[in-house]
């Protein structure tokens, strides 16, 4: 198992990243609270990992925080949640986001997640409750985007559907963020913190 990884980034895609450690390519997964936290392209990185073994593929996921991948982790361990939903959860809600939404039993905030529907947002609320004291829930992981440069918009737009948004939906959340020089992760951050105080 790949506990963590040390190198480079080279770059950055979100979802996806492309670390070099010691001249080996990795390409990993990450949700957009790791994204928050990555340094520019040609930095030093360092991130824990995942690893998901498929039978069409070996997907390799990365972490800035021990408290993202414990809740990566558990959330894996729920029935119907596959890695594509953990990563939008994550995506969508900080850790200490997510806890509050399960203990106050609020299945309308996780419902606002790409591809968590009501059944599954209950079935979150009911077997993570038991499961919460094993997450740290008082990190912040939203402390700056890196800039970024080259075409945020349509950058966004790609992470957007990704994450699991439709076109449309990508389009209208891009559009409401509002004019400013925004970098990728900064753009796609405002664009989630819009969708999540929509009812």
């Amino acid at each position: 198992m790949i506990g963590f990884l040390r190198g480079m980034v080279v770059a950055k895609s979100p979802p996806q990243l492309l670390v070099d450690v010691g001249g080996v390519g990795y390409e990993l997964e990450s949700p957009m609270s790791t994204f928050y936290a990555l340094p520019a392209a040609g930095e030093p990185v360092q991130l824990l990992t995942h690893l998901v073994i498929r039978e069409d593929a070996h997907v390799l996921y990365g972490f800035a925080t021990e408290e993202e991948r414990r809740l990566f982790r558990n959330l894996l361990r729920i029935s119907g949640v596959g890695p594509k939903i953990a990563l939008a959860i994550l995506s969508g809600v900080t850790v200490q986001g997510f806890a509050q939404s399960v203990q106050s039993q609020d299945a309308v905030a996780l419902t606002r997640i790409p591809g968590v529907g009501r059944k599954t947002a209950e079935r979150l609320i009911v077997e993570m409750r038991d499961r919460l004291g094993t997450l740290d829930a008082t990190i912040d992981l939203h402390s700056g985007a890196p800039s970024v440069t080259g075409n945020a918009g349509n950058e966004a737009f790609s992470a957007l559907v990704a994450l699991g948004y439709s076109a449309s939906e990508a389009t209208r959340l891009i559009k409401a963020v509002g004019p400013g020089e925004y970098g990728v992760e900064e753009l796609i951050r405002r664009a989630l913190q819009g969708a999540a105080r929509e009812a």
